[in-house]
C-alpha cells in the first residue's frame, strides 16, 4: 500500500498537480486508507466506504471544508466527529461503529476510527486544505489517471 500510496502521488504530480504535502489514499477494494506527509509514509488505517446500494465517488479531491463536530443531516443525525468533506456531502469522518471498520459499511462516506479521524484532521488543519490531496480509488489507480479541466479523476467506480 505504502508504494502505491507514493506512485499515486507521483502519478498526480506528472500530470500536472502541484505536490501535496498530505496525501490520503483510500484503497476501496482494501478498505483501508494511507497517508503520506512529505512524500513519506505516516499512517495506514482501516476504513469503511460505501455498503452494497450506495457508492463512494473515485477521484482525487482537496478538502473542500472541515468540522471538527458534525452530525448528519440526512442519516438520523448520525455523529460525523473530525469531518472532512471532499466532495459535496461526501467526507472522511470518525465512527463509533468501529467493529465494521475494514469492511463497507457507510452510505458513501469514509469511515475512520475516531481517534485515526482526530489525528488525521488536526493534520490537515495544520498543513492546510489546499496543500493536502485526498485520492480515492478501487485498485491500481496509477494506470488509469486520467485529465478532467482542472481536476484529476480516477476511471470507474
Amino acid at each position: 500500500m505504502y508504494r502505491l500510496l507514493l506512485a499515486v502521488a507521483l502519478a498526480c504530480a506528472a500530470a500536472g498537480s502541484a505536490w501535496a504535502n498530505v496525501v490520503i489514499v483510500v484503497d476501496k477494494s482494501q478498505q483501508r486508507m494511507s497517508v503520506a506527509v512529505d512524500g513519506k509514509a505516516r499512517f495506514s488505517w482501516p476504513v469503511s466506504t460505501a455498503r452494497a446500494g450506495y457508492r463512494t465517488p473515485n477521484g482525487v479531491y482537496h478538502p473542500e471544508w472541515l468540522a471538527r463536530k458534525w452530525y448528519s443531516t440526512i442519516y438520523h443525525h448520525s455523529p460525523m466527529p473530525y469531518s472532512i468533506f471532499f466532495h459535496g456531502g461526501f467526507a472522511i469522518h470518525g465512527s463509533y461503529e468501529t467493529g465494521r471498520l475494514g469492511s463497507p459499511a457507510s452510505h458513501g462516506c469514509i469511515r475512520l476510527h475516531p481517534a485515526h479521524a482526530a489525528t488525521l484532521f488536526a493534520l490537515v488543519q495544520d498543513q492546510g486544505t489546499g496543500r493536502t490531496e485526498i485520492v480515492v480509488t478501487s485498485s491500481h489507480p496509477v494506470a488509469r489517471v486520467h485529465r478532467t479541466g482542472d481536476r484529476h479523476a480516477l476511471g470507474g467506480d
